[in-house]
């Protein structure tokens, strides 16, 4: 992929060349602070999901259905940030989603019931949906920019704010109340927008240079052929099938430990923990791997480790083996879903992007519910084994699709 492939080119010494350079420096720094926020957000919400069931009596069944709420609302919204982005720009919509998000998860705590769950949770839905697809059209203008293979780095900051998050809130789980915790989190959430909004608001998204857009992209010279199409739809399947893996662990992980393993509460809310801080590790060094072992391999070698990696974590029969199978599955998930929307940008442009994200959150947010309904039919071990099926699935089609 060309995008992956390009070398970074130096400005001129000029003062117009160390301009551009730092205007395009501290956007990164600023867009990867709300990746970070986005992650510890999250996170922190997910891992109080035991508390909340209790306090609102909520079968496995019912909170699927609850956590559906989080699905309609990112589904609608994802339909429509693209539009947004498009009229007012990815860098408002980001910022404009991040206080968003950051006001509604004080709500979930405050449910005494299921369905008034599930109510708030599509306002917490649509806030999630809204920023990650404005985030990663603002992530994929600036890889463009800067000619360098980073977007690996940007969903590194995902998976550390998510690392945080999950630990602070196996920390404060003893002491502070789901209710407490979360509106700190929302305190924190609305200074870092404070601080870091106004550096996108005050910098348009840099537009690519012209020798970027190859023919069959939005402003190459062709429109893009019904081959590329489906070339995209295969990539943004690969992210649904990988973020499925993603979001079950973030709102089963847990609950698995404590309810079938019997772990404390802490130790529950440390394998997410533990889940984010390999995808952190493997994304961190996903730039070297990708210029290692290309795309394709570097797909195939993921969707085979995490499903490996999380047939241990669901089946395993001891606390400490299921840890080790959700460090493995973190590992083999880190990299698949920045590469399957970094190659459907080169493909496609915007998109591109567009499409292959909004599938791959889509398969994250869908993927809880049908977890819910699963163990609900069976058992919670025996519905998390489909998230290795569905890696395993991801890999055959990345093995499919290579590049010729």
């Amino acid at each position: 992929m060309p995008l992956l492939n390009k070398v970074r080119t130096r400005h001129s010494g000029g003062p117009g060349g160390d301009t551009a350079r730092s205007s395009l420096t501290r956007l990164r720094v600023a867009l990867t602070l709300f990746f970070a926020l986005d992650g510890f957000l999250f996170a922190g919400w997910v891992v109080r999901i035991p508390a909340v069931k209790e306090q609102t009596g909520a079968s496995a069944g019912t909170l699927g259905l609850a956590l559906l709420g989080v699905s309609a609302g990112a589904v609608v919204t994802m339909t429509l940030t693209g539009r947004l982005c498009r009229r007012y720009g990815s860098h408002p919509v980001t910022v404009v989603t991040a206080v968003l998000l950051s006001l509604s998860i004080a709500l979930p705590p405050l449910t005494r019931s299921p369905l008034a769950l599930g109510l708030v949770l599509l306002v917490f839905g649509a806030a999630y949906g809204g920023i990650n697809v404005a985030m990663n059209s603002a992530a994929v203008d600036l890889v463009a920019a800067l000619r360098r293979p980073v977007m690996p780095s940007f969903h590194a900051a995902f998976s550390l704010g998510g690392m945080l998050g999950a630990g602070l809130g196996g920390l404060v789980a003893g002491s502070l109340s789901p209710t407490a915790h979360l509106l700190g989190l929302t305190g924190l959430g609305l200074v870092l927008t404070a601080v870091a909004g106004p550096v996108l608001l005050r910098h348009p998204a840099p537009a690519p240079p012209p020798e970027s857009l190859p023919a069959g992209r939005p402003g190459g010279s062709g429109g893009p052929a019904s081959g590329t199409r489906r070339a995209v739809l295969v990539l943004g399947v690969i992210a649904l099938c990988t973020a499925y893996g993603e979001g079950a662990l973030a709102d089963w992980g847990a609950l698995h430990l404590a309810q079938d393993l019997g772990a404390h509460p802490g130790v529950a809310a440390a394998g997410y923990s533990l889940f984010a801080l390999a995808m952190t590790a493997g994304r961190l060094t996903g730039t070297a791997l990708l210029e290692r072992l290309g795309q394709t391999r570097t797909l195939v070698a993921g969707g085979l480790t995490a499903a490996a990696g999380m047939v241990l974590g669901s089946l395993a029969p001891t606390v400490w083996l299921a840890l080790l199978g959700f460090a493995v599955t973190g590992l083999g998930l880190a990299n698949i879903f920045p590469v399957a929307v970094a190659r459907a940008g080169a493909l496609a442009g915007p998109s591109g992007v567009a499409t292959a994200s909004t599938l791959g959150y889509g398969g994250m947010l869908l993927g809880p519910p049908a977890i819910g309904f699963l163990a609900e039919w069976s058992s919670l071990p025996l519905a998390l084994t489909t998230v290795a099926l569905l890696a395993a699935g991801a890999a055959a089609m990345g093995y499919a699709s290579r590049e010729r």
